[in-house]
């Protein structure tokens, strides 16, 4: 089946398949008549493993690693554990971080909603920013 058949039956975009095809991760054969490519069972099979995966968190490295491992005859499930377990480290992470993004933007509105409008001056562009007391949070603030 051609790119557009695969992406409709995965439920995809043509551009994903081309994508994976492109990393390497999908590899269709090339009709030697008019040169398209054919992804069969074994693509369809990989692409709804990648697809599975990106759904977990995994990144498209990750799943480089994975399928490398698998192909080289070794079991890749330790790895998927690992990989797992440090992508839920780094989710938890960013969840403590929106949470307190949260906080800090419903003080700002609470605030912000007993203030003035104001027009900028030399020294000001918008004084609910300028005068947020930033140092609520300040530890947790990026550059």
């Amino acid at each position: 089946m051609r790119v557009n058949q695969i992406a409709k039956e995965i439920g995809v975009t043509a551009d994903t398949v081309r994508f994976y095809t492109r990393v390497g991760y999908l590899n269709p054969s090339k009709n030697p008549t008019n040169g398209y490519k054919e992804y069969g069972n074994k693509e369809r099979r990989l692409l709804r493993f990648i697809l599975s995966a990106r759904q977990l968190g995994f990144s498209v490295e990750n799943i480089g690693q994975i399928l490398s491992t698998a192909e080289q005859g070794r079991s890749p499930c330790p790895l998927v554990r690992e990989l797992i377990r440090q992508r839920l480290i780094e989710t938890e992470k960013s969840f403590q971080d929106s949470v307190q993004l949260r906080q800090r933007m419903m003080t700002a509105i609470e605030t912000w909603s007993q203030k003035p409008d104001r027009a900028p001056t030399g020294d000001m562009i918008c004084h609910l920013i300028e005068e947020f007391d930033h140092t609520v949070a300040a530890g947790d603030i990026g550059a």
